[in-house]
C-alpha cells in the first residue's frame, strides 16, 4: 500500500511501526460554529481511510481531538453573553449531529483540550527546562524555533523567508516573529494557574500533548486539512520532536480545499454551506458520492453540476441494487475486489474506485444470468460500503429529504386516488395526479397494478 507522505512530497510505501496495527491522529473541529461543507470533506475523506484501514484487517486507534478553547470561541461567547461552555457543548452536539447525519463513524478516542490542561502544562515545563521555550518577565511563553534546526521540514518553508501565517502571533517579547506561544498570560475567563500565571494552552501545544498521550511519541499518521499543514503541524513537529527527543509522525496526511463555485468558501461572499443546510437539499451519500469524484489531495469545488453529476452517479447504482434483497447468498466477484483495492492501496485513489464500481453497475444492469446478476450484486454493495455508500434501502434512498410541503402520507394518498382513476379509467385524473407529483419532482413508476414512487432531486 502506498499513502503520499507530506512531509516527503512522495507516495511512499506504507510501513506501520507495529504489524497488524494503525495509530492515527487527525486534527479536529475548533467549536465556535456549525460544521460545513469543507469541515466534511476533510473528515469523510478521514472516516473512509479508516473504514479502508478495517477492511483491510488493521486494528485501527484512531484520534481525533476537540479544540475547546480558543480565542473564536471566547470572542463568540462575549458576543452572546454566555459562558464559553455554553458555546462549545452547543456545538459539539451539533457537530456529532452533522457527522451522525453523514454517517461519519466516531473516532476510538475525542479528547478535548480542556481536560487535558496537566498534560499541556507538563510538556511545556519540558520544553523550557531543556531550553526549547522561553519567556519574558510578564510575557507569555514561546517555543524557540532557532533551537530545532529542522523547523521547516514538513512546510518546506526556511525560517528567514516565513511570514506570519494563520495564527502566528506578532509580539515585541519574541526573539524570533515565527516563535509561537506555547502558554499566553490572561485572567480572562477560561484560564487555569500555571508556574508562570494564569492563563491558557497555545494552539499548537495541545495537540502535541494529547497525541503523545493517547499515542506515544512516536506514531503512524497525523492528518489534517491542508491548511493546517503550516503554521499548526509544522509547530507541533518541532514542540513534540524537542520534548521527547523522538521522531513525531511517520506519515502526514493532508486533505485539500474546497471551494464553492470557483471561490474560496465566505460568508461575505454568500457562499457559505453549513453541513445541516445542504443535507435538507441532498440525500447524505450524494455527497459522499461528491467527495469520492475527486482525489483526497486535490481542491474540490462544489457548484450545482458537480452536485447534480454525484446523484446521477448515486442514482443509478442504488438502481442497480434495487432488487438486491431478493438474494441470499454472498458471493461476490474475487477480480473486481482485487481491482477495487488496489485502487485504494494506491494513495486512496477514490475516483479510480468509483469507476470500479460504475463498470460493475453496468455489468449488472446488461446482464440476463442470474447466478451473475447475483455476484455482480453483491459485489457492488459489498465495495460501496466501503466508500460509505449502500447504508439505505432502494425506498429510503430514493424517498428522502421530502422538502416541497409534501408527506409520504400525502403521496400515498395521492397514489391510491390515482389507482382508483385508473381502475375507473379516468386517465384524466389519473395524469393530473402524475403531473401534480411531478411538479414536486416526486415521479412515479407504475409495476403492473403496483406503484411506486422516487424523489428526483
Amino acid at each position: 500500500m502506498k499513502i503520499f507522505n507530506s512531509q516527503s512530497g512522495l507516495k511512499e510505501e506504507f510501513k506501520p511501526i507495529e504489524k497488524g496495527k494503525i495509530n492515527i491522529y487527525v486534527c479536529g473541529m475548533t467549536i465556535y460554529d456549525f460544521c460545513h461543507i469543507g469541515h466534511a470533506r476533510t473528515f469523510f475523506s478521514f472516516d473512509l481511510m479508516v473504514n479502508f484501514f478495517r477492511f483491510l484487517n488493521f486494528e485501527v486507534n484512531y484520534v481525533r481531538n476537540i479544540t475547546d478553547i480558543d480565542d473564536k470561541i471566547i470572542q463568540k461567547a462575549k458576543e452572546e453573553g454566555v459562558s464559553f461552555e455554553e458555546i462549545t457543548n452547543k456545538f459539539i452536539k451539533a457537530m456529532n449531529e452533522d457527522f451522525e447525519a453523514l454517517n461519519i463513524q466516531a473516532p476510538n478516542l475525542e479528547p478535548k483540550v480542556s481536560e487535558h490542561i496537566e498534560d499541556i502544562l507538563n510538556m511545556i515545563e519540558n520544553l523550557e527546562s531543556n531550553d526549547f521555550a522561553y519567556s519574558r518577565e510578564n510575557s507569555d511563553v514561546y517555543f524557540d524555533i532557532e533551537k530545532f534546526p529542522e523547523y521547516g521540514k514538513l512546510s518546506k518553508r526556511n525560517p528567514g523567508d516565513q511570514d506570519s501565517g494563520s495564527r502566528v502571533e506578532i509580539d515585541k517579547d519574541k526573539k524570533n516573529p515565527n516563535d509561537f506561544v506555547l502558554w499566553k498570560k490572561s485572567n480572562e475567563e477560561p484560564y487555569w494557574t500555571s508556574k508562570w500565571g494564569k492563563g491558557r494552552p497555545g494552539w499548537h501545544i495541545e495537540c502535541s500533548a494529547m497525541s503523545n498521550k493517547y499515542l506515544g511519541a512516536n506514531f503512524d499518521i497525523h492528518g489534517g486539512g491542508l491548511d493546517l499543514k503550516f503554521p499548526h503541524h509544522e509547530n507541533e513537529i518541532a514542540q513534540s520532536e524537542c520534548a521527547n527527543n523522538s521522531d513525531f509522525a511517520n506519515y502526514w496526511i493532508h486533505v485539500a480545499p474546497l471551494n464553492v463555485d470557483g471561490k474560496k468558501m465566505s460568508k461575505s461572499l454568500g457562499n457559505y454551506f453549513t453541513i445541516r443546510e445542504l443535507l435538507k437539499k441532498f440525500h447524505p451519500e450524494v455527497l459522499k458520492v461528491f467527495f469520492l469524484l475527486s482525489h483526497y489531495r486535490k481542491p474540490i469545488n462544489y457548484t450545482e453540476d458537480s452536485i447534480s453529476e454525484a446523484k446521477n452517479i448515486l442514482d443509478k447504482l442504488y438502481e442497480s441494487i434495487r432488487e438486491s434483497e431478493k438474494f441470499d447468498s454472498t458471493n461476490t466477484d474475487r477480480k473486481i475486489f482485487d481491482l477495487f483495492t488496489e485502487a485504494l492501496k494506491d494513495d486512496f485513489n477514490t475516483s479510480q474506485a468509483l469507476k470500479i464500481l460504475q463498470k460493475t453497475s453496468q455489468n449488472l444492469n446488461s446482464t440476463e444470468d442470474e447466478n451473475e446478476k447475483e455476484i455482480l450484486s453483491n459485489t457492488l454493495k459489498s465495495l460501496g460500503k466501503i466508500l460509505g455508500i449502500f447504508n439505505y434501502s432502494f425506498k429510503e434512498y430514493f424517498q428522502a429529504n421530502l422538502d416541497q410541503g409534501i408527506t409520504r402520507e400525502n403521496i400515498d394518498k395521492m397514489i391510491a386516488e390515482r389507482n382508483q382513476a385508473r381502475l375507473k379509467k379516468d386517465f384524466k385524473k389519473a395524469d393530473l395526479i402524475r403531473e401534480k407529483l411531478l411538479s414536486l419532482d416526486i415521479v412515479l413508476e407504475d409495476e403492473g397494478s403496483k406503484t411506486t414512487w422516487k424523489k428526483l432531486v
